[in-house]
């Protein structure tokens, strides 16, 4: 089975610096970035890993190449367009800041102390995609922020020392950086003011510094620069002559060809002296700024404190615009837009992002994912929503086209243990370790069932019938099965048989059977709907952790502690067969481990499974880093998946390196403090909130996260897993429609061929040309290339796998497309045609849904604004009409009586004109 890495959900923001490109805001999360669409609310996870935690991001201004670098200093280059990693190399240290340069040809690394600027990678023939341009020492301390000035010759850095510098490209004989000291605490921020910003400002009457710095204890300082006299006259030249290495020497014509190959650096900050002109003081009540960011053409600055207030604010009077309380936690970023009209905010703290629209004053986005580790997740009869539980108590519901959760439920008041969608898909059930089963109504988003016991107790398992009315959980402490009935509420029955905790549930999916798992090492089957109690009892040489039926309800999985999975027949109550997975699930080795990866018996056990659709494999996870998937009619493993590579987390390396082993312990773990923690990446530490707050037992403390499998689930349709793991939900699918297939190309399929097929009037052979290169822009030039008789015809005689590109085609049009009609009728012929086998889901050429949603979204759209465009010039004309008709008569006089009544009749008619007038304007 061809699962791919699909996307990530419920992963909260750790941190790490957010940008927003375009319509697009990326975001780390964890060890990979996040791309979220803020026009069309769609979110997707790149499918490439860095080695660690991710700590910076920068992206080049055309928006093609990403750059992530992680908290070690290694670096991943990736082409954003056409999802395809480019390079990966290191920097040998932490990298604070990165920017590019504005004419794309750049990049500046802040690497502790140093400066380093590369070449950014480009299409000609290099050895080496990254190639080291400079290096700059000045600094005494760690740089903590950078800018470049818009002609991409200079670049202004703030440190850790309490300074700020301004460094030139290109060596310049005889500059010396400037050093701009006066503050207090290490700076946050540093920002070159634009020249149109300048202009603007002088326009006014006013005066713009030409740097910004701000500092941690909210110190905001503008510098200006002075030129020398006469500098204007002569700078540039001197400084084309300085870089050019020189005016004298043995031969002109070397020194002419050597002027011309050398890279001419502007003089526009060279020579003069830098003088302190504005002083401002941001007063918060013990509270430290934590983030600043700049506006460059709009003069914005957006500045974020540790207790969780966000102010705007116009430079350079710095008058307020908008004041902000996210929470009571540290604002770790901030970001802008390029048209500065969105703010990005984001608290590491809390796991949470936003975009702020100031000008409306309302919120773009704000998501949160599950703060600590999802426990489990179910997806919707229909395959196209996923519910997920987790340690911070909260239920979510995810849409799985679009990646986004729409609805969070807080009830709850403990961990959430199990989660379960009913048959019908409009509600969901969960249970948690406070004692209660809830269940929540998707259509009005409320809790409109709460389920309890006479005593409390903590459930750890949650099942529900198949024809959802009865409801089963089983607790921790007592080691009962609680069923109720999900319409009146009422507890039915206690189930009490087991001597352990009762950590598995499921129904049969034929038959009125449940199946309990426990750790008294036996699975039992109870007849809840006749009363009759235990059916028959299946015992274990181990404990038992979990339990999936087959969907034809002929067979019975169970995973035990020595890592071992049996089928049996339920009904025989007769093991059938079984599967030594002690080898497939062995995963890393702990920090805290005394033994080696292949010695230690810590974690070599199932503790979740699922059949797929048909019965015919078996998904297993476990305390690990591997999720195997096994054939079960041969009962051998066909891939096993790998849920993390992240090494920030325990458990995903089989070796350690034994430099880090101390006498105390491993080094990552000892308490020491030191000044050099890095508030942009806070760390992540173990136990949940019991573990934040180091509790004994918890693992809590410095300690790191073990990477994990809690909980797997499989899609009802059979085209994707869900895994519920340390670092949040990995879903893998099978989408045919990223995948190549580079055996339906010969050499006559290329772009040149589809323009001759056009040229030609053979529309029907150029769109299938452009299906088979997978272009969406041929794709969409064939669409609108086609005369409008001819539309009817060719859909007819399309084939149905072309279908799922001509929608995609189409909903990407319709947005920014002056005709109109013309793709109505193409959507309108589609539909006809096609609709039964869309409908069937018999089209072959890959998943439509996602296709027919993107069409429904930008025909919603158009009508909505051609609705109120229509009724205002609707009115309108009808009032002009009236208006002119009334003041060419005098006001009472018979003559305008008379031809009321002749225009009565006539009223109808014209009342239709203006319907068509309003319609074609």
């Amino acid at each position: 089975m061809n699962f791919q890495f699909s996307s990530l959900l419920g992963a909260p923001y750790r941190g790490g610096n957010l940008l927003i490109q375009g319509d697009e805001l990326l975001t780390p999360v964890g060890n990979r970035v996040s791309q979220i669409n803020l026009v069309q609310s769609t979110s997707s996870t790149l499918p490439f890993e860095n080695g660690k935690q991710i700590r910076t991001i920068c992206v080049s201004p055309d928006g093609r190449l990403l750059l992530s670098i992680d908290q070690d200093g290694r670096a991943l280059l990736i082409n954003r367009k056409r999802r395809a990693l480019l390079h990966h190399f290191s920097f040998k240290a932490a990298v604070r800041a990165a920017k590019f340069s504005p004419d794309g040809k750049y990049v500046a690394c802040a690497v502790g102390r140093l400066l380093q600027i590369w070449k950014a990678p480009s299409l000609a023939k290099t050895m080496a995609p990254m190639e080291l341009h400079r290096t700059y020492g000045h600094c005494h301390a760690d740089v903590t922020d950078l800018d470049w000035s818009a002609d991409s010759q200079w670049v202004a850095v703030a440190s850790k020392d309490l300074s700020a510098r301004l460094l030139s490209l290109h060596p310049i004989d005889g500059y010396k950086p400037p050093t701009l000291t006066g503050h207090k605490e290490s700076l946050v921020g540093v920002h070159l003011t634009s020249h149109k910003l300048q202009q603007a400002a002088g326009l006014l009457g006013r005066a713009v510094p030409h740097l910004y710095t701000v500092s941690r204890d909210g110190a905001l300082f503008g510098w200006t620069y002075t030129r020398p006299e006469g500098a204007e006259q002569g700078g540039d030249a001197a400084g084309t002559a300085a870089a050019g290495g020189g005016t004298g020497g043995g031969g002109s014509e070397d020194g002419a060809q050597q002027g011309a190959q050398q890279p001419q650096q502007s003089r526009e900050y060279a020579g003069g002296h830098w003088r302190l002109t504005d002083k401002h003081y941001f007063h918060q009540r013990g509270a430290k700024l934590s983030a600043a960011a700049f506006h460059g053409p709009s003069g914005l600055l957006a500045v974020g404190f540790s207790g969780g207030v966000f102010e705007l604010l116009q430079l350079p009077d710095l008058a307020p615009l908008h004041t902000l309380s996210i929470g009571r936690e540290k604002l770790t970023s901030l970001a802008f837009s390029p048209a500065g009209d969105w703010v990005a905010v984001g608290s590491a703290a809390l796991g949470q992002l936003l975009v702020w629209e100031w000008r409306s004053e309302s919120y773009v986005l704000k998501q949160q994912g599950h703060y600590y580790d999802v426990a489990a997740a179910a997806f919707s009869p229909d395959g196209g929503y996923l519910v997920t539980g987790a340690d911070d108590a909260k239920v979510k519901v995810w849409t799985l086209s679009n990646g986004f959760c729409f609805v969070t439920f807080s009830e709850h008041a403990a961990p959430v243990t199990g989660v379960a969608f009913l048959p019908s898909g409009h509600a969901v059930v969960s249970a948690s370790l406070d004692g209660t089963v809830r269940a929540y109504d998707l259509v009005r988003y409320r809790n409109f069932r709460t389920l309890t016991t006479p005593t409390p107790v903590q459930f750890v398992s949650l099942a529900v019938d198949p024809a959802g009315e009865i409801v089963c959980a089983g607790s921790q402490d007592s080691f009962q099965i609680f069923v109720w009935s999900l319409k009146t509420g009422r507890l039915l029955d206690a189930l009490a048989a087991h001597e352990g905790p009762v950590v598995a549930l499921q129904f049969c999916p034929t038959a009125p059977l449940l199946a309990s798992a426990s750790w008294d090492k036996t699975v039992r089957t109870w007849d809840v709907f006749s009363g009759k109690g235990g059916v028959e009892s299946l015992q274990h040489s181990s404990d038992v952790l979990a339990l999936a039926w087959r969907p034809d309800g002929k067979q019975l999985a169970s995973a035990t502690l020595d890592g071992n999975i049996y089928f049996w027949d339920p009904h025989e109550a007769v093991i059938q067969a079984s599967i030594a997975g002690r080898r497939d699930i062995a995963g890393g080795r702990l920090r805290s481990d005394r033994r080696t990866a292949a010695n230690s018996s810590s974690g070599r056990a199932f503790t979740s499974l699922a059949f797929s659709a048909d019965g015919s494999y078996l998904l297993a996870g476990g305390s690990s880093k591997w999720v195997c998937l096994y054939d079960v009619a041969e009962r051998v493993m066909l891939r096993r998946f790998q849920v993390s590579h992240n090494r920030s987390l325990d458990g995903v390396l089989d070796m350690l390196n034994s430099r880090n082993m101390t006498d105390a312990g491993p080094l990552a773990q000892l308490d020491v403090d030191t000044d050099e923690d890095d508030d942009l990446l806070p760390p992540s530490t173990a136990g949940g909130p019991a573990g934040e707050q180091e509790l004994p037992g918890t693992g809590g403390g410095k300690k790191a996260p073990a990477v994990r499998t809690r909980c797997v689930t499989l899609s009802p349709t059979g085209r994707s897993w869900a895994a519920a793991t340390t670092e949040g939900v990995l879903l893998h699918s099978l989408d045919e429609g990223l995948l190549f297939d580079p055996t339906d190309l010969a050499e006559d399929v290329t772009p040149a061929a589809v323009v001759a097929c056009l040229g030609r009037g053979q529309h029907l052979r150029a769109l299938l040309l452009a299906v088979r290169l997978g272009d969406p822009r041929l794709v969409q030039h064939c669409v609108m290339s086609t005369p409008p008789p001819q539309v009817p015809l060719l859909v007819n005689t399309l084939p149905p796998a072309v279908v799922p590109q001509l929608l995609v085609a189409l909903a990407e049009l319709l947005p920014g497309s002056a005709h109109l009609e013309y793709l109505l009728a193409w959507a309108r012929a589609v539909c006809t045609r096609h609709g039964p086998a869309v409908q069937a889901g018999t089209l072959g050429g890959g998943p439509v849904a996602p296709a027919l949603r993107s069409l429904q979204k930008a025909i919603t759209r158009i009508h909505d604004d051609l609705s109120s465009m229509c009724e205002s010039n609707l009115y309108t004309l009808d009032y002009l009409c009236t208006a002119g008709t009334s003041s060419a008569l005098p006001l009472g006089s018979g003559a305008q009586q008379g031809q009321q009544q002749q225009q009565q009749p006539a009223r109808r008619p014209r009342r239709r004109q203006q319907q068509q007038l309003a319609a074609g304007t």
